[in-house]
Order: C-alpha cells, then structure tokens, then sequence
C-alpha cells in the first residue's frame, strides 16, 4: 500500500521594527537555498529514496510573500502517513522568526530542521555552539550545517523515521558542484516574485578575505563550480515554466573559473537559438581587467551588476581586508560597466573605525561627482555571526546587541568608536537622502540615457530605493511590492492589538504610504521627464563619464583626499607612490 510524506519548506522572513513580519504581495530577491533544498528533495522524489511505496509530496513557502498559516499546515501536512519540516536559508536576523515557526510545529508533534548561514557560520567560526542554538535544539529543533548536496537521502530518512538528530554537521566538508542535482522551484512559487525573478548559483565560496564576511567561513574560500552543462540545464527548465529572470547569487561570479565558458554557452542560447532571458550578476571590482568579460557578460544577458564597491577610503579598506579593490580604477570599472549598458548597484558600508560624519558625507559627494555609479546601496558595519569580524568581537567580549532580528545591516547592533549611536544612525539615513537627491537622479538618468537604453527602469529601481528607507521603513534588498501585515503573526513576546485598533490603525497606515509612494514618484517624476525629452541626451557628458589619462587621474579629488592612504603598489597613481615614498 503507497504511502505519503509530506515535506513543507519554508523560507522565514523577519520581523520589522514593531514585531510584524515583513511581508510582500510581490517580494524582492529569490531564495536560492530554497530552489537548491527543493530541487534535492526533487531528485529524492522523483527516485524513490524512502522506497517504492513512499510518495515524497512537497510544498514551498515564501514567508517574504506568503503567509505561514501554522493551523492549516498542521492539520494538511497531519493527513499524510509521515512529515517533516524544513526552515531553509535561515539567515541571523531570520533566526527569531525561524524558532517562533518552529514552535508551532514541534507542539504539534512534526519534526523541524533549520539550515542556513546563521547556524552555518556561527557553528564554524565560534568555538562553543552558540545559545540561541542550545536553546533552539532544547525545544526540539534540528539544527542543519552545511550544505545538502548529496546528504538529503539521509536527512530524509531520519525525519521519515523519527530519528532526526540535533545537530547535523557539514561544515568540513563542502560537496562538489559538477554535476550536482540543479536548483529549481515551482512556477507559481516564481510569479510572487517581483518581475518573476528566480536563482542560482554557478558556483559556491570566494578567494578573497573581507573580514565582515560570512560567505568565506560558510562555503570556503576554495571556489567550486557548476559546469556549462549544468547552467544550459537550469535555463533550459526555466524556460519551460516560461521564467527568463535569474539572479546568480555567486558572491562573486568574476572568480568562477569556468566564467568565460558559462558565458559563451549563454551568449550561444541567447543568440543562436533565441532563448530571451536576463541575468543580474554579483561581482568584485577588478572584473573589469578580465579581458571580454564585461561585453560578454552583457552578451549572455546582464542586465544588472551588483558590485563590493564597499567603500572609497583605502585605510577602511585594508581594515576589512578588502585590500583586492583599488580605488583609483573605480571609475574606469564603472565606465566599462555603463558602455555595456548595464545597470550598475554598489553596496556601500557605513561604520569602519575611522568614519566619522564629516568624513562620510565628503565622501558620497565625491562618488556623486566622479563616479558613475547607478544605484547605491548603504549598510550599517554589522559584526555577522559567522564573520571575522563577530568572532574578534565575541572573543574580545565587545557588546553586539542580543536581539538577532536587528542583524538587517538596517541596524546599528554595535558601538562605534567614534561616533555615538545616534550620530552613526543619523549619518545612515542622512547618506540616503544625500545620494538619492532630484538633482543627481536627474544625473544618474542623464549618463544612463547617453551610454545605455534603460533609463526608466534604473528610474524605478532608485526611486524604488529611497522609498524603502524613508517609507517603509526597510534595506531596499527586502523591500517588495505592497506590504502586508497580519495581526495574528507577531513576534512572540509581544502582545497581539485588538482587532479594533489593528485594523484601522493598519488602514490609515496603507493609505499613507500609497500616498508617500505616489508623492515620492511624482516629486522625481519631472527629471525623468527632462532626460527623455532631451533631444541631444545621448551627447551628454560629465566628469565621471569622461575617460581619463594617468596625469588627469591624479588630479580626480578621490585621489588627491587618500592621496596618503593608497598603497604604493603597481598601478597606483605616481601622486600616491610619491607621497608614500617622502614619508
């Protein structure tokens, strides 16, 4: 006789500032964890790993855009002759939210297991297991660390057998990719998806050694690649869902080795066979040297660029070391990157030991001025559980805040030593508004309409970031479209507001910000309207759009300010080398 195991994963949101979980009608960024456990536990399915009498059925949630209804869940997944489930891709600040989902679950008798760099890191780079982990596992949640390629047979079994452990640990032993079961979620999981976006990873870990990292400590610094085989493979299934958005969420695809031949490969599908789709990319900001990588990058379908430009001032650079990023070939790499026609991001971290607000707001009006960057994205310094920088702290016994839901990068969750929190705050909101000023959208859309074709989307995209900060309260990365609150799913601990004071609190608040949403675009509205009816826009030019010489370089403000900070290493400006030297 068949019998039934239903498996249900959930990827957790996290709750915003007043205990909701955050919540979108369409959300913003896919889950690639979530694709990667859905598409093992596919394969698991599809080959009967718990034996030819056993149906592996499988559903998907997004908390980001759909509602965990717990009761119904329980009651759905009861009916079935055995369940389990899977809180996957748990990051740190989604670690309260994951145990309160849990909970639910467990009282009702249905094994839990949560994954995901906050356990991942954590376990790998502290020397006890955390609390919050001890804790979490008292209560009965299995603890998963690691990665699930060619383990999930196992971690099935135990869950269908009632024999899950408290803790599984991968951490030392990182699976090959080639060939490896393709990441892939339902389409209809998809289409809650802002522009139906979708991911995967072409490659796991990063040769590089930022120390406010968690990557490196989590999938290695030895990177390890899919091969073109396998991407064709991905796209291919995809497409017949009719879903042509993906994000690569290598951390930094300019170092997969295999690069330039999972582009060509791409190029071929895109212009020998007609398959339309588009990607956006993360990468370092040396890619640029890679000869073809850019055009072919924007060949193969790269839209958008996500790059750790992370900031303009080489001593916060060394102090993270991030010492792969040369300040002087920022503009350069940017330019490159707009003759392609490719939508440029940059994050942007506020908080390194010597900032201070002065210093800070110097440096954004110099990136305004020579640097063509599209958008730009600011994040608090944040010491991330299974980064160097928590380990140092923890072992140093530095205060972090205890509450994780904080750990956004939209939060101060440490003390600076040279600014008090409230300036380090201020200075966080303040360096939004400085950026995304009408002036210099109006600018932004003007080098956009003279060296690419997509100036009304990078209009929505920056208008689209300002009002995440400043109207919903939220890092543009989780901010989607139409926000969604429940009074029945608020953080525990917290009390539950009445019905009649939840509901029309809650309806005043939807209709002022639609109305701050329709207020922010029709303020911007205008400088987008100048741009178009430009006739001669495609003549214009800057200084930041203007190539420069090696003499005109040393005479650029962002040179002449860290003039005394640039290594004196080849290729530095010769003004920096000399200054080195007379010291």
């Amino acid at each position: 006789m068949s019998k039934r195991f239903a498996v249900l994963l959930i990827k957790p949101s996290h709750y915003d500032d007043e205990g909701y979980v955050i919540q979108w009608l369409r959300a913003p960024i896919p889950s690639n964890s979530l694709a990667s456990v859905f598409g093992l536990i596919k394969d698991c399915s599809e080959r009967k790993t718990l034996g030819h009498d056993v149906s592996i059925e499988i559903d998907v949630i997004d908390e980001t855009n759909t509602k965990v209804e717990t009761k119904k869940l329980i009651r759905d997944l009861k009916q079935a002759d055995g369940c389990f489930v899977g809180l996957v891709g748990v990051q740190t600040n989604q670690f309260p939210r994951a145990v309160d989902i849990a909970k639910d679950f467990i009282d009702a008798g249905i094994p839990v297991a949560a994954g995901g760099f906050h356990a991942a890191g954590s376990i790998a780079m502290l020397p006890d297991v955390p609390q919050e982990i001890l804790d979490a596992q008292k209560i009965g949640l299995s603890i998963y660390a690691g990665e699930a390629e060619g383990r999930m047979d196992a971690l099935l079994s135990d869950a269908w057998n009632g024999e899950l452990k408290p803790l599984y640990n991968f951490m030392k032993d990182l699976p090959h990719l080639e060939g490896a079961v393709q990441p892939i979620l339902p389409a209809d999981a998809v289409r809650k998806m802002a522009g139906a976006y979708t991911s995967f990873d072409a490659g796991r870990g990063c040769p590089f050694q930022c120390s406010f990292c968690t990557i490196i400590n989590v999938q290695g610094r030895k990177s390890r690649f899919r091969t073109p085989d396998d991407i064709e493979e991905i796209i291919r299934a995809n497409a017949a869902q009719n879903i042509r958005r993906f994000f690569i969420t290598d951390d930094d695809f300019a170092r997969n080795k295999n690069w330039e031949i999972i582009l060509d490969r791409l190029i071929y599908l895109r212009e020998e066979e007609g398959l339309k789709f588009k990607l956006t990319l993360q990468v370092d900001t040396l890619c640029y040297r890679l000869p073809g990588f850019i055009e072919k990058a924007a060949r193969a379908g790269c839209a958008r660029v996500f790059i750790g430009l992370e900031n303009i001032d080489p001593d916060a650079l060394t102090a993270a070391k991030k010492r792969q990023n040369k300040i002087w070939e920022y503009r350069k790499m940017l330019q490159a990157w707009k003759d392609a026609g490719v939508i440029t991001y940059a994050g942007y971290i506020l908080g390194f030991p010597d900032d201070t607000p002065q210093k800070i707001h110097r440096n954004i009006e110099i990136i305004k001025k020579e640097l063509p960057l599209d958008l730009i994205e600011f994040f608090f310094l944040t010491p991330l559980p299974g980064s160097e920088d928590h380990k140092v702290l923890a072992s140093k016994g530095v205060w972090m805040d205890p509450d994780f839901n904080k750990y956004d990068l939209n939060h101060r969750v440490t003390h600076h030593p040279k600014m008090t929190e409230q300036e380090w705050e201020q200075v966080y909101f303040d360096s939004w508004r400085q950026f995304y000023t009408p002036d210099h959208v109006e600018t932004v859309l003007r080098r956009d309409a003279a060296r690419g074709a997509r100036t009304k989307a990078l209009y929505s995209s920056m208008i689209h970031f300002l009002g995440a900060i400043l109207i919903e309260k939220v890092h543009p990365l989780e901010c989607g479209i139409v926000r969604r609150k429940h009074r029945n799913q608020r953080r525990s601990g917290m009390k539950l507001e009445h019905p009649l004071i939840f509901y029309p609190k809650r309806a005043v608040e939807a209709a002022f910000v639609a109305f701050s949403w329709a207020r922010l675009f029709l303020k911007f509205r205008p400088a987008l309207k100048r741009v178009l009816a430009d006739e001669n826009r495609k003549a214009y030019t800057d200084l930041a759009l203007t190539p420069t010489s090696d003499a005109e370089e040393e005479e650029m403000e962002l040179i002449q300010v860290f003039k005394e900070a640039i290594p004196n290493t080849h290729g530095a400006p010769e003004v920096a080398r000399k200054t080195v030297a007379a010291k």
